[in-house]
């Protein structure tokens, strides 16, 4: 779908549901993103978000709500049962508000119905000619539906192209513009990685980092590893002043050349529903909620105490407050050993679910000692 085709749709549900709707209001909206608040009563407003991938309505969007409450979780669960037809938006919208008035008790509001009605002729025709003459490539058509993934920003006018540019520098952008032609290429030799959805999102986040003034100004830095978007590298440059791990990386730098902490972060394919997870590479550290293999033991990043809604870099900036806060160190010509038996101690701890992926990273250097046996690890 064009962009205009997406505006479309969200210019009808605003034209519905207004900022004073009594029931369900639109408050903002994007190309690729939906702010809503849905009224339960006169003082508590459910605060609901929406992702629009750019491959939409071939992927359909990611809702998520600002609650740990389990029966949301469920509502926005069974949107993924509505994923055809040309206004999905609409009739996601249409049985996400239906459920939550079931779940709350609430009358079903009358404006629902007009989310049935096919868009007003004003809005569903404004089409380029682009869309028309795609529409008459019979037999190319398919692959022009696969190929929206990688092609929606070339549809985009050019101011939309530059307001999604700016603030980016060029040699980020390159990064971005190199990515995008290694997925399109990828698709087109059939050896896609990852998922759509998730790969969205992580444009997005890389593309609002590259525009951080935190990432301009030098607190941390980011690399993908070998050009992936699902593996990245980074590098937290600046912490705290006044605490002791600020201290121990001049230290650092004076002996080893080297003034920052290495973070490496990997993600699933379903991200942005499943946390990051994420060890510190080098140094070693003590404290900090560091655990043996450098993985991190902090409830934003297990399933419990992750929410969709984080972002990147609010995650980064997290993991530099808590080390800090932990009073990590600095474990000067520390070789990285750990013990099986040392290891076995966070199996019942509430991170075990991350700590057990650090262990299996461990395991791949174990060569059949027994569990109490001393072994290494390279990072």
């Amino acid at each position: 779908m064009s962009v205009s085709g997406l505006k479309a749709e969200l210019k009808f549900l605003e034209s519905i549901f207004d900022p004073n709707h009594e029931r369900f209001r639109i408050i903002d909206w994007k190309p690729d993103e939906l702010s809503c608040q849905f009224n339960v009563t006169g003082e508590k407003l459910l605060i609901i978000h929406c992702n629009i991938t750019e491959s939409y309505p071939s992927t359909p969007p990611i809702w998520f709500v600002d609650s740990d409450d389990p029966s949301l979780a469920e509502v926005l669960e069974r949107l993924e049962d509505v994923r055809k037809g040309s206004t999905l938006l609409l009739q996601q919208l249409k049985r996400l508000i239906c459920d939550l008035c079931r779940l709350y008790n609430l009358p079903q509001h009358p404006d629902v119905e007009m989310l049935d009605q096919p868009l007003p002729h004003g809005l569903s025709g404004d089409v380029t000619s682009e869309e028309e003459e795609e529409d008459e490539m019979g037999e190319d058509i398919d692959l022009d539906q696969d190929l929206d993934h990688y092609e929606m920003k070339e549809e985009e006018p050019v101011d939309g192209k530059k307001s999604e540019d700016e603030g980016i520098e060029k040699e980020n952008l390159a990064i971005l513009e190199k990515i995008r032609k290694n997925q399109r290429q990828d698709h087109l030799n059939g050896a896609v990685s990852g998922s759509v959805q998730a790969s969205d999102r992580l444009m997005k986040e890389l593309r609002e980092i590259y525009r951080s003034q935190s990432y301009k100004t030098g607190i941390y830095s980011v690399e993908l590893v070998n050009d992936s978007l699902y593996e990245w590298h980074v590098k937290l440059r600046t912490v705290d002043p006044d605490s002791p791990l600020h201290s121990d990386l001049q230290v650092l730098k004076e002996k080893e050349g080297v003034d920052y902490i290495l973070l490496n972060f990997s993600y699933k394919d379903n991200f942005p529903f499943d946390p990051p997870f994420v060890r510190v590479v080098s140094p070693v550290l003590s404290g900090g909620y560091v655990l043996g293999g450098g993985a991190l033991c902090m409830e934003l990043l297990t399933k419990q105490g992750w929410s969709s809604a984080y972002s990147i870099e609010s995650v980064i900036m997290q993991i530099n407050a808590t080390l800090v806060k932990g009073k990590a160190r600095v474990q000067f010509g520390a070789n990285k050993v750990i013990s099986a038996r040392f290891i076995c101690m966070y199996i019942h701890t509430p991170c075990f679910s991350w700590f057990k992926m650090a262990f299996f990273w461990v395991l791949q250097s174990f060569v059949g000692h027994r569990c109490d046996v001393v072994f290494g690890i390279h990072a």
